[in-house]
Parts: structure tokens; sequence; C-alpha cells
């Protein structure tokens, strides 16, 4: 096995195995269920790694990290394999926060098993059913492990109880603790022992009962004979029936004490699906479905699921082949690219460690270094008749927790707008906004979590300070009623003078209607040449507002008359005047701020509900409704200024003990309250060339 050789230690390495023999199972579940600890277990068990590290010391082969070592926790995915018997298995450990929902999502293309792992000590939690509901939707095999099975005052029969209860009777234990949890005993292979709990029998009659019921011809067979079926009879029907989701086997173990390991691996490398057996991936080709065959003869085919970018090493690019071989010279495309790149150096991944291998195939997961074409979602290929091909996108999270962030060396500009474009890369939940009109940058994350970390890996990593506030919201300015206005622009400096008179009208339009502008001017009272400078004057004050100095819109402006003089009247005459006079008839049009309202969208437990909704009245939310989610969750929908929902991701957070989230989309603008509308006001300071 590769994984002792060390980045000074790289040789090439020809994988001694084909697509059949791999498995590619991700690890994900709730923080502190013990999944990065069961991946060490599992390596050093099967030879992978001489010494078996720990969290604690952050001496772990996945979370290598800095930041993942400081905050004891699992903050990126991380892939690693190893050998048992003939297999070859890939394992992704995935973070078990609910603010870095995306790097775990992500890798759900990479596999064909989700491995849901839950705590025995704090049973079904918030992100276990929320897991195992994605892999569901993305038509993943998926598995139980219940990790920490000899914790104290545990009831892992009721454990189970609650498995089926919330998960459907298809959730089956494939293996029971025996001996008060200190070994566990399996039940598939094994159709006799004691348990801890009911009988090694019972479940194996279960087990068998539920898998035939995928293959009539088989449980004709079963029932007529009564004989007792092999797992090699059983090992079709065993795979179709993880596929339909008609079976979700349960496995005890403890990555403490090891018990249930040998088990684990067996079910593995006997019973979970190689990349020929898992359910076809969702891959198209413009609008039609494409058909992607683990075939080593076809071209290539391969989807990037990640993507780091380390100061030393530069971009990596961590891909599943799903067609074809990729071998060292290789010429790849990268999306819709029309030049391709040629494969230098082919990786597999131990951790942080690159090992080169000679050749990739179909199944396996690799990487590539040193590519700058490379990103998150792409497909890599190697002939054109596969351009336009792209996996059909997963449903992630949108990012509602905003920072607006400044720099705090001046200079840095440029440096802060490269960071957060490396970074933004590397994360499908992390939204980089620049907004204009505000002259602000907004990074978006799922939690104060997601970007307190991201901020620290931009100061330790790429050594990039920045101040943050509250995000700007953005505010609008128009007319409630028709109002008109007038300015003469006078003015003489010795030489020859400036003159521009105007007369105009302005009037409200309907919501998302933007602005319009007339020339209504009739005998030459204005020379038509000087209209023009009058609309630059209104668009001034559109853009830098009258009353709070937010963009002015759904406005109509009608020039109908004014005055010009033969030798002193120039445009810049006529710009101040249209300014003036616009200014003059907004203030004669009853002003009014405008505020954005979102339609969101509140997922909470139904125990919240009473909390939920008094809190957003007190925000000046109106409900809309709500109804029951699939998983027992409320749905609340209402409508609720941008302006109070700030920190509503926190809030929400500690309302519902970390069960709740949200989204919104924008809906409409509609007045400020005047006591609001006041404050703004009283804020605003307008600049020498606004007065």
């Amino acid at each position: 096995m590769y994984s002792h050789i060390t980045l000074t230690e790289i040789r090439i390495i020809m994988p001694n195995y084909n697509t059949e023999n791999i498995r590619n199972i991700a690890l994900v579940g709730q923080s502190s269920c013990g999944k990065t600890t069961l991946v060490e277990t599992l390596l050093y068990h099967t030879g992978a790694i001489s010494t078996q590290g720990n969290i604690e010391s952050g001496s772990t082969v996945c979370d290598f990290d800095p930041l993942e070592k400081t905050y004891n926790h699992s903050l990126s995915a991380s892939i690693v394999s190893f050998d048992q018997e003939s297999t070859h298995v890939n394992l992704i450990d995935t973070p078990g926060y609910p603010d870095f929902i995306g790097h775990t999502l992500s890798v759900f293309p990479a596999v064909e098993t989700i491995a849901i792992v839950i705590n025995a000590q704090t049973g079904i939690e918030m992100m276990t059913r929320r897991l195992l509901e994605w892999a569901a939707k993305r038509k993943l095999c998926r598995m139980i492990i219940v990790n920490k099975i000899d914790a104290p005052d545990v009831n892992l029969e009721q454990l189970v109880n609650d498995i089926k209860e919330v998960f459907g009777n298809e959730c089956l234990p494939l293996n029971l603790p025996t001996k008060q949890a200190t070994a566990v005993v399996d039940c598939f292979f094994n159709p006799e022992g004691e348990s801890d709990f009911n009988t090694v029998a019972t479940a194996h009659t279960e087990i068998i009962d539920q898998v035939i019921e995928v293959d009539e011809k088989l449980m004709e067979m079963y029932l007529e004979q009564g004989e007792e079926l092999s797992p090699k009879q059983l090992h079709e029907p065993f795979e179709k029936a993880l596929r339909e989701g008609h079976l979700v086997p349960i496995c005890f173990v403890s990555a403490r004490t090891q018990a249930g390991i040998p088990e684990l691996l067996q079910v593995i490398t006997q019973l979970m699906p190689n990349p020929l057996e898992g359910n076809p991936r969702p891959f198209v080709k413009g609008a039609e479905p494409f058909a992607v065959y683990p075939d080593p003869n076809l071209h290539v085919v391969a989807h990037v699921f990640k993507i780091t970018t380390d100061p030393f090493v530069g971009k990596l690019g961590i891909f599943r082949i799903h067609q074809g071989i990729i071998t060292k010279d290789s010429q790849l495309f990268v999306g819709d690219g029309k030049k391709p790149f040629k494969v230098s150096h082919l990786f597999k991944l131990q951790g942080k460690q690159q090992v080169e291998i000679d050749r990739g195939i179909p199944g396996d997961i690799c990487a590539i270094a040193k590519v700058d074409a490379l990103h998150f979602d792409a497909v890599l290929h190697d002939s054109h008749d596969e351009d336009y091909i792209h996996l059909t996108s997963l449903e992630f999270p949108i990012p509602m927790y905003g920072l607006a962030i400044t720099t705090k060396k001046q200079g840095d500009e440029q440096k802060i707008g490269t960071t957060l474009q490396k970074l933004e890369s590397e994360d499908p939940c992390l939204i980089v906004e620049h907004h204009a009109a505000l002259n602000e940058t907004v990074i978006r994350g799922i939690g104060e979590l997601h970007l307190r970390v991201l901020l620290e890996r931009m100061q330790q990593q790429y050594h990039v300070e920045v101040n943050t506030h509250s995000p700007k919201i953005p505010y609008r300015e128009t007319v409630n009623q028709v109002g008109e206005g007038h300015h003469r622009h006078k003015k003489q400096t010795g030489g020859a003078g400036q003159f521009g008179e105007v007369f105009l009208r302005v009037e409200p339009l309907a919501r998302g209607q933007g602005f319009e502008f007339t020339n209504a001017v009739v005998g030459g009272a204005i020379p038509a040449v000087f209209i023009p400078a009058i609309e630059k004057g209104v668009h001034q004050v559109l853009e830098s507002g009258a009353i709070a100095g937010y963009v002015m819109q759904d406005v109509k402006v009608t020039v109908y008359d004014g005055k010009y003089h033969p030798v002193d009247s120039k445009e810049v005459a006529f710009v101040s005047a249209g300014k003036k006079a616009f200014l003059d008839a907004i203030h004669n049009a009853k002003p009014t701020i405008l505020e954005p309202i979102v339609a969101a969208k509140i997922v909470i437990p139904e125990s919240c509900m009473g909390i939920i909704t008094g809190d957003l009245s007190s925000k000046r939310g109106r409900i809309q409704g709500s109804n029951m989610s699939s998983d027992g969750m409320v749905i609340v929908k209402a409508e609720v200024p941008l302006s109070e929902l700030t920190n509503y991701s926190i809030e929400l957070k500690s309302a519902t003990g970390g069960q709740g989230f949200y989204t919104t989309e924008f809906s409409h603008y509609e007045s400020v309250p005047m006591n609001i509308q006041r404050e703004l006001v009283a804020q605003y300071k307008p600049s020498e060339s606004d007065d």
C-alpha cells in the first residue's frame, strides 16, 4: 500500500485493482459522531497507517489542516483509501457542522454509497435527517453506521426502533452488538448467534425477507423450497435493494475499541456496491440524458467534485473517473474548452499526501495539480464528442449569512480579490458579491462559523486581513405624487458666464418600471442640444439619491420649460440646472424610501412554531402560511423586510437548537415606516457636491 509515502518520497505506483474491486463511500453525519476517528481506525486496522492518530493531538490523517486542528473538527472533505484483501476502498471523510454542508454535499457525485454515522449517545440528529434525505434524492445507496456503542447509558435497541420509525422499516441491522457492546455479531452471512437484544436468527430472517422482495423468482424459490439462500444467490438482489432504497443496512461499531470494525469491513468489501453496480449518474448532454459507463475502453469522462488551493502546491483538482482511463500524458479538455491540457502528474490522495500513480481507471478517485482551468463541477474528457456534457447540478443550501469586508491595509484590494476568488472556487456554498451601487464587497456563507473560519483562513493561509461589518441594505428612493421643480443656474466668473434655467415635473411610476425621461419643451425655450445635459444632471440625482443617499427608481421626469442665453448657456450650466430642478421637484413630490421585502421559507421543528412566528411578527414579517415537510419539519412562509434578517441565521439556530434553517428570494420593494425613514434621512450626510 502506498499510504506511507510522503511528499518527499513520491514515486509512481501502479494500482493493482480493477473497477469491480473498488468501493467508494462517503462518511457523513452530525459533528462529533466520530467519522474522522472511524476513518483513522479503518486505516490502522487495514495496515494503511502504522500508528493510529487522534483528534485531540491533531494527528489524524484526515484533519490535517491547521484550522481543523484548532477547532478539533473537520472543516472540509478529505479523501483516503486502503486495501482490504482484494478490494480497494476510497473513503471520504466529511464535515459534520451544518455550516460546512457544501463540502459534504459536493462529494456525493463521487461515491456509490453514503454512510450516515450516528452517535449512539445522541441518536438521530438534525443533520442525520437532512443527509439521508439528500442521499435519497440523489439515488445513492445508503447505510447507517451506529458509532460509540460502548458509551455509557446508551439504549441501542431503542435507537434501532427510532431509526425505523423516522426513516422506515427498510432500515435493518446487518450486525448486532453482543457481550455488552464489546463486540459485534454478523447477521447476514451468519444465521445464528447471541446478541445484546433481538436474536441473530430474527435479524437474519428480516434481512433475507427484505432483500428477496425485489426478486420475484428468488422469493418464489425461497418460499417454496424453504432452503437457506447463499450470499452468492443474494448478492444481486441485495445490490438492487440498495439501489432502490428498499434496504438501508445498519451496522454497529466502536471506533475507539475497534468493536465491529472487522464486521464493517466485511460489509463494505462484500456487500456495498462497486462502480459497476451503483445507480448511473445523472449526466446530460445539452438537455438530454447522457449515459456514462465505467468502461476502460470508452472515451474519458471524469467529474471534478473538489478544488483545493495551496500557496505552495497550487490548485489541486480532485475528480471521480466515470468512464475511460486517464494516464500520464493524457490530453484532457475541461468542459466545453477547445484547448486541452496535458496530464503531467496523476495522484491518489491520502489526506494531505499526494501519491503519484501511472493511471486512473473507471470508478477511481484521483487528482491533478497546477491546472488553472480546473473548477468545481467541471467535466474532464478527451474527445470533442463529449463536449457540452455536465452532471445534473446538486441542490446546495443558499448562503444567507453575509458580511461586508474592507481591507485593513491600503493597497491590499487586489490581494483580497484574488484570495476571495480562490476561496470561492473551493467552496460551493460561498458567494462573493460586489455591489457597485453600494460600493461594497459582501461574502455570504451558511452561517457565522462558516465565515469566521473563512476569515481565519484568509489571515493564516493568505496573510490577508480585513475589517467586517453588516452588509448595507439596498434601500431605494422614489416619490409618491406629482411634483414640479425649477432652478436657474447663473454664474459670472469675469469671462464667459454660465446660464441655464429648467422647469421640470416628476411623477411616480409603478414598482419596477425604473426611469423615464421626456422632453416636452416647445418653442425652443431650451435648444435640443442642451436636453441631454439636463438628463445627465437628473441621472446624477438618480444615482446618488435625494433624501438619504440611496438610488432613486420608478420615477418619470418631464422637462417642459426653461430659458437659455445665446452666449453664456453651456452644457455644464444645464447639467447643474437639471440636477437642482430635479431635487426641487422631488421634495415637492412626497419622497419616500423603499426597502427590499424578501419571501422567506423557514424550516423548523413543529415545537418551535409559536416562537418563530411570534419573532417574525416582531420583525414586521407577514406570515403567508405553513405546511409540513416530508421529514416532519414545518415550513413557514413569510414576507419579511431584508433589514430585519441581518443576523437571522444565528438567531434561528439559537431558537431551534441548531435545527432551523431558511432561504429567501427577493419579492418586491415597499415604503419603509415613517420612523425608519426619519432615521435614515437623519443619518445621511451629503457630500459638498450634492448640496
